[in-house]
C-alpha cells in the first residue's frame, strides 16, 4: 500500500526541505559571515574615503572585499565585474601553488631542501653545472634560484627542460630575482610527486573545504597547471585564501595548511631591497610578498591583492586591471587603515547607507 502525503504532512515535508536549504551549516560552507563595519570596529565613512580615493585615482579598478574579525564588512563591484564572476589572479596564482607545495611537504611527499634535478633526472642538461646542482626547492619558493634572467618558455620545448637548460650564474638561495618559470617548476614538481596537477592537488585539500567552487587553472602543453599564473577565481575566494592565513591554516575548526607552513611562507626568507616606502622592498617569504604594516600579501599584475593584516585581524581583496600597484597599495594605508579601531563602534547608519549606495554604484572607467 502506498504512502499518501496529505497537505500538512507535505507543508511540514517542504517546511524541513527549506531549513536544510538554508541552514547556516550550509550557508558557512559557501560564503564568509557578513556584518556592519562599526560593530568590528571599523569606520564606514573611513571605507567609503578608500573606496571613493580608489574609484578616482586609479583606472579600470574591478573589486573590493574588506574582512575583519573573520566577517565581510565592505564589498563592491566596478561594473560590469560582478560577485560571480571568475577573475584571473596573474601572479596571486603563486601563493596558491606555495599552498600545494606545503601540503606535499606536510603528506612527506618531498622536502623543501631536496635538489630540483632531482625530481627531473630524464629532463637535465648531460653534465649539469655545479649550481644548478645546488638549486633547491626552497630556491625556487623564494625567488633566488640562481638565475640572471628569466627562462622564457614556448611551444616548441618542454618546460621543465627549458628551465634546467637556463643558465645559473648565481649561487642559489644567494640573489632575489622574481622568476614565474620557477614557479611553474613548483607546480611541475608537486604533479611528479603526488600525480596531480595543482589544481587537481588542491581540490579536496583547500579549494572544496573553504568552499571555493570551479577555481580554473590553464596548463602547458606538458599538461602541467601553470603554477606562476593562470589562476581564475572570485573576490570572495581571495578573501577566504587570505583569511585562512590569517587563522594560521585553520578553517571551521580545522588545520588545512600546517601553521609551521603559513608561518615560513609568509614570514621574510629573502631580501628584495631596502626603501622603506615600497612595499616590493620589505622581503619576500614562500611566494608571499611582506608589506609596510607588518602584513603580508599575495599579488598578481595589474592590480590582483590578497593583503593579510594580522596587526587588525583583516583581510583586504581587490581586483584590478590598473598598471600602478604600488599607488594601488598606498591608497590603501593612507585611507583604509586610519578606519580600524580597536572596539567596536557606534552604529552609524547614515554612513552605513552612504557606503552601501557608493558600492553599489562603481563603473568600471
Amino acid at each position: 500500500m502506498k504512502a499518501i502525503l496529505t497537505l500538512p504532512r507535505l507543508s511540514s515535508f517542504f517546511a524541513v526541505i527549506l531549513v536544510v536549504l538554508h541552514s547556516p551549516a550550509q550557508a558557512a560552507g559557501s560564503s564568509l559571515p557578513r556584518s556592519t563595519p562599526e560593530a568590528q570596529g571599523v569606520s564606514s565613512i573611513g571605507i567609503r574615503d578608500y573606496v571613493e580615493a580608489a574609484n578616482r585615482e586609479l583606472t579600470n579598478m574591478h573589486s573590493f572585499m574588506l574582512v575583519r574579525h573573520g566577517r565581510v564588512i565592505a564589498e563592491g563591484w566596478w561594473k560590469p565585474e560582478a560577485a560571480e564572476k571568475p577573475h584571473v589572479m596573474h601572479s596571486l596564482s603563486k601563493s596558491f601553488t606555495s599552498t600545494a607545495v606545503g601540503l606535499a611537504v606536510a603528506e612527506g611527499k618531498l622536502s623543501v631542501d631536496d635538489p630540483v634535478l632531482k625530481f627531473f633526472p630524464e629532463s637535465a642538461p648531460a653534465e649539469p653545472a655545479e649550481k644548478l646542482k645546488a638549486m633547491r626547492v626552497r630556491d625556487l619558493l623564494t625567488m633566488t634560484s640562481g638565475h640572471e634572467t628569466e627562462v622564457k618558455y614556448s611551444t616548441n620545448a618542454p618546460w621543465v627542460e627549458t628551465f634546467l637548460a637556463h643558465p645559473v650564474p648565481h649561487k642559489p638561495g644567494t640573489h632575489f630575482r622574481y622568476n614565474t618559470p620557477g614557479s611553474y617548476m613548483l607546480s611541475a614538481i608537486v604533479q611528479k610527486v603526488t600525480g596531480q596537477t595543482v589544481l587537481e592537488f588542491l581540490r579536496p585539500r583547500l579549494f572544496e573545504p573553504l568552499g571555493i567552487e570551479h577555481p580554473e587553472w590553464g596548463s602547458s602543453p606538458q599538461g602541467v597547471s601553470f603554477g606562476g599564473w593562470g589562476l581564475k577565481i572570485r573576490t570572495e575566494d581571495i578573501a577566504k585564501f587570505g583569511q585562512l592565513y590569517l587563522q594560521k591554516g585553520k578553517w571551521n575548526g580545522r588545520q588545512i595548511v600546517p601553521q609551521a607552513w603559513v608561518d615560513q611562507a609568509t614570514t621574510r626568507q629573502a631580501s628584495n631591497g631596502s626603501d622603506p616606502s615600497k612595499d616590493w622592498d620589505q622581503g619576500y617569504g614562500f611566494q608571499f610578498w611582506r608589506c609596510r604594516h607588518n602584513a603580508f600579501r599575495g599579488d598578481g599584475a595589474n592590480g590582483q591583492f590578497c593583503i593579510v593584516l594580522p596587526d587588525q585581524d583583516a583581510v583586504i581583496a581587490i581586483t584590478a586591471d590598473t598598471r600602478d600597484m604600488q599607488a594601488e597599495l598606498n591608497i590603501v594605508w593612507d585611507k583604509l587603515l586610519p578606519a580600524f579601531q580597536d572596539k567596536r563602534l557606534r552604529a552609524d547608519k547614515r554612513a552605513q547607507i552612504k557606503l552601501k549606495e557608493t558600492l553599489s554604484n562603481l563603473v568600471v572607467h
